[in-house]
């Protein structure tokens, strides 16, 4: 059966109860004092008639009893019908939304109007939904795109320097070899990039107690060579700020974000601030670079795939226009939020905020 026919008959059994409580109430309480024998004069009637015993009454109450409980019966049936299908009504319009994604359309919503009832929470929840899933395939979509043209370029370099060596013997070869292995370099930190972006995502890490100020020493030290090589000063500071979350991801996180500080920094004599801060119910770790001055506007694409706020200053060190959208995707998957903006005097400032470990969070 059908919602609609369940709550339909549900409603007329109700009714059907309720009268049938009603009347045997009214027998109950009522006809069952009346005397089944006694036949009393009545000397304020006009017609000298005798007063109606139980068996009178009961034979008179009985068909008038049925009656009532045959329409009873019949108003329950239609007026449960019709109340079942209005108050089943946003379920309809929600099945077809439903048919309509599972189509493929995801730009319909519901929009159920009304009172903010249980039926408007869960149209509104299937809305909000269906704009995240629409918001996320627009996105996967746009990123495959943008992942199958850059890694188109260094494939077609190679296959044009392939081509150079087969069809010009005489070309030089070394030359040719070096060009092959920076454009095959170039390829698998793509590919290893793109595999990280899918391991954040899935959220497939073991968790564990992270310090963020030791990982962001670590992270300064593996970099420093780079830092000296480009003339940038890294500058590390802070408080123990402890973490539940994954050692690797999170080092590749303040890596990337050491790394792109380094790169986009002045010409000469620029500084990179790597700090770590304890907050009530968080741990903060903030990068932050000297550069040229950044437009607000600009800094809010920063952490989409293969976007470029600035060209390279250093442009010996290319990287692959994924670095804020893997620190990006590795805060997500840590739970926690990305806060990046311009500093005034030049450069950028990134904050991430992660949750706290258990263990340092104050007693309540």
């Amino acid at each position: 059966m059908s919602a609609r026919l369940k709550l339909t008959l549900s409603y007329a059994g109700f009714l059907m109860l309720a009268g049938v409580l009603l009347l045997t109430a009214v027998w109950m309480f009522l006809l069952r004092y009346v005397p089944n024998r006694a036949m009393l004069i009545n000397p304020d009637d006009r017609t000298h008639g005798v007063f109606p015993i139980r068996s009178a009454l009961l034979g008179v109450f009985a068909p008038r009893a049925a009656a009532v409980l045959a329409f009873l019966l019949v108003f329950g049936l239609l007026g449960g019908w019709i109340l079942a299908g209005r108050m089943l009504a946003p379920l309809t319009r929600i099945t077809e939304a439903t048919r309509t994604a599972t189509s493929g359309s995801l730009s319909h919503r519901i929009r159920l109007p009304g009172r903010k009832d249980e039926f408007r929470e869960l149209a509104d929840a299937f809305d909000t939904m269906l704009a995240r899933l629409e918001a996320h395939v627009a996105e996967q979509q746009r990123f495959a795109a943008n992942a199958s043209h850059e890694l188109r370029t260094p494939l077609a370099v190679s296959k044009s320097l392939i081509d150079l060596a087969r069809t010009d013997p005489h070309h030089d070869s070394g030359q040719i070899i070096e060009r092959l292995h920076a454009v095959n370099t170039r390829a698998i930190d793509l590919t290893e990039a793109l595999l990280l972006l899918t391991r954040a995502n899935q959220r497939s890490f073991t968790r564990e107690p992270v310090d963020l100020s030791l990982v962001a020493e670590e992270a300064a030290e593996t970099l420093l060579p780079l830092a000296e090589k480009q003339g940038v000063t890294i500058e590390t500071c802070g408080d123990i700020a402890p973490t539940i979350g994954s050692q690797a991801l999170l080092l590749q996180l303040i890596t990337n974000l050491v790394q792109n500080a380094i790169v986009h920094n002045l010409a000469k004599d620029g500084t990179v601030w790597v700090t770590t801060e304890v907050r009530p119910e968080t741990v903060v770790v903030t990068v932050e670079n000297t550069g040229e001055i950044l437009a607000p506007q600009l800094v809010s694409t920063l952490t989409e795939p293969f976007q470029r706020g600035t060209k390279r200053i250093h442009a010996d060190h290319a990287g692959v226009g994924l670095g804020l959208a893997i620190v990006k995707t590795i805060v997500l998957a840590h739970d926690g939020t990305l806060t990046l903006a311009p500093r005034q005097a030049g450069g950028l400032r990134i904050a991430v905020e992660l949750p706290a470990a258990p263990s340092v969070l104050p007693r309540r």
